[in-house]
């Protein structure tokens, strides 16, 4: 079937009855349900613009001929892959780029393994082949998925099979001849209640030893098999109007725990079965990684111009742009923008076909990008208080400007230097909404933690960059002996 639209993906939805839970009850359905309804219908648009910009959303798919979503193709080209992040960038300029789980993410992630399958071989060529098929079951069918990569936060300095109590995590408990018997307890589904499915993966960051093979899974399930329950955290949509929460009202994607009691996944939607070692190897050694960090940076520019947008209508509002300090709070902004940039023009300008035959972007720049992004965000969000000072502490809600009572009053108080009250309000709550609200927080706790720990993250950055060549460079400059020859790509 072709790329869905926005009334089919809703109808999914309700068709499905998935086990989802929020506020202590299960929803009985969630494209009706105040916690979900709004950021449902914001899903629905990105897939009705599949067919509003059709030459730049969609594309022939290789085996039915159909129109697919083009977050889906495998970029043969430059101009594939530049296409492909155009498509990104449309999509994630509806949402402001504060939907962090937008369908392209995973696309990305299952093009990448669906193409580059043969590490899933090592332990059975089936594993393979089942990659392959649901690479093309998703994109055929315009799948919406979510995903878990982590166990539950219990005692970190142990490993999940020195646990306490070793059967929380998400664990293998019996392999039959037609598939295998899971449970346990996996975090952190985004947008786990309103979407089709759910993958489970490994972890990207957190490696696991051999101990961990009954933990160490790969599939993609329904996600309305029976035994899965999504367990949602108290929802940051808190219905009010778009004008009073113009973000949380809707981009509110939620994040749930997702219990699995007994649940039986069929052998073809199965990809590691009980392998730590492959586990470990997926993410880097498939590409998927490189993929996904590269719809990720493209996201986070959009979000980044607007940010920066925000930060010079506040300027404009409140006539603040003369100030030294401020000027140089929107430079760093800019810097920040332009820098993102940078990365992904090189990522792009600086690919290459890898062994599958898949235009791959430069994964140094885009490393680069998704290790520095999280550490600077915070920065973003704090430059948007700083500049709105006790303005977005003084932010009156639309309904104050509608009482015939005190609305002229608010309307008065609230003027800035080149906006009237009603849309300096409208504009500072953006901004409150943006940073200090719990949906703003969120992004911020987000994006800090977007791909795992940053300091874990920057442990492997070290590790994996290639400093013998700098080292070389001071030796040399010494006329002391070099260590062994290395090369190095510094374009």
């Amino acid at each position: 079937m072709p790329a869905k639209t926005g009334k089919e993906y809703i109808e999914r939805l309700k068709k499905a009855k998935s086990n989802v839970y929020i506020h202590g009850e299960r929803v009985e359905d969630v494209t009706e349900h105040p916690a979900f309804k709004n950021v449902i219908q914001s899903m629905a648009r990105l897939y009705d613009l599949q067919y509003e910009k059709q030459e730049k959303m969609l594309y022939t798919s290789p085996t039915t001929g159909n129109k697919v979503s083009i977050t889906y193709i495998q970029p043969t080209t430059k101009e594939e892959l530049i296409a492909r992040r155009e498509a990104t960038q449309e999509w994630a300029r509806t949402s402001a780029g504060m939907m962090g789980r937008s369908p392209d993410y995973l696309n990305a992630e299952v093009m990448a393994m669906g193409v580059a399958n043969d590490l899933f071989a090592e332990d059975d060529p089936m594993f393979a082949e089942n990659a392959r098929n649901y690479y093309e079951y998703a994109r055929e069918n315009d799948i919406s998925l979510t995903h878990t990569l982590i166990h539950p936060q219990m005692n970190r300095s142990k490993a999940q099979h020195e646990q306490k109590d070793a059967n929380v995590p998400l664990h293998l408990v019996e392999k039959r001849k037609d598939g295998i018997i899971v449970e346990g307890i996996r975090l952190l589904a985004t947008q786990g209640g309103i979407t089709d499915e759910i993958l489970v993966f490994p972890s990207t960051v957190k490696k696991s030893g051999s101990g961990e093979d009954p933990y160490s899974l790969a599939f993609a399930i329904p996600n309305n098999t029976p035994g899965v329950k999504f367990i949602c955290r108290e929802a940051f949509d808190y219905g009010k109007s778009h004008w009073d929460h113009p973000l949380g009202s809707r981009f509110e994607e939620g994040d749930a725990i997702v219990s699995f009691e007994n649940v039986f996944v069929p052998w073809e939607r199965v990809f590691i079965c009980g392998n730590s070692s492959i586990c470990n190897r997926t993410f880097r050694e498939t590409n998927a990684v490189v993929h996904m960090s590269h719809q990720v940076v493209a996201k986070n520019i959009v979000k980044t111009e607007f940010i920066l947008g925000v930060v010079l209508c506040i300027m404009d509002a409140i006539g603040i742009e003369q100030f030294q300090h401020v000027k140089d709070k929107g430079t760093e902004i800019m810097l920040v923008l332009e820098t993102m940039r940078s990365h992904l023009y090189r990522a792009e300008h600086n690919a290459k076909l890898d062994k599958w035959g898949t235009m791959t972007p430069d994964f140094a720049a885009l490393d680069a990008a998704r290790n520095w992004y999280p550490r600077i965000y915070p920065r973003l969000a704090e430059i948007v208080r700083i500049l709105g000072a006790s303005g977005l502490m003084a932010i009156p809600a639309e309904a104050d400007f509608n009482n015939e009572e005190i609305g002229a009053i608010v309307r008065r108080a609230m003027q800035g230097a080149n906006i009237d009250g009603y849309e300096r309000v409208q504009l500072f709550r953006l901004a409150w909404d943006m940073t200090m609200s719990a949906f703003g927080s969120r992004q911020t706790h987000y994006e800090y933690y977007f791909f795992g720990d940053p300091i874990r993250m920057g442990m492997t950055y070290f590790d994996n960059y290639e400093k013998d060549y700098y080292k070389n460079l001071i030796y040399e400059f010494l006329g002391t002996p070099k260590l062994a020859h290395v090369s190095v790509n510094t374009h």
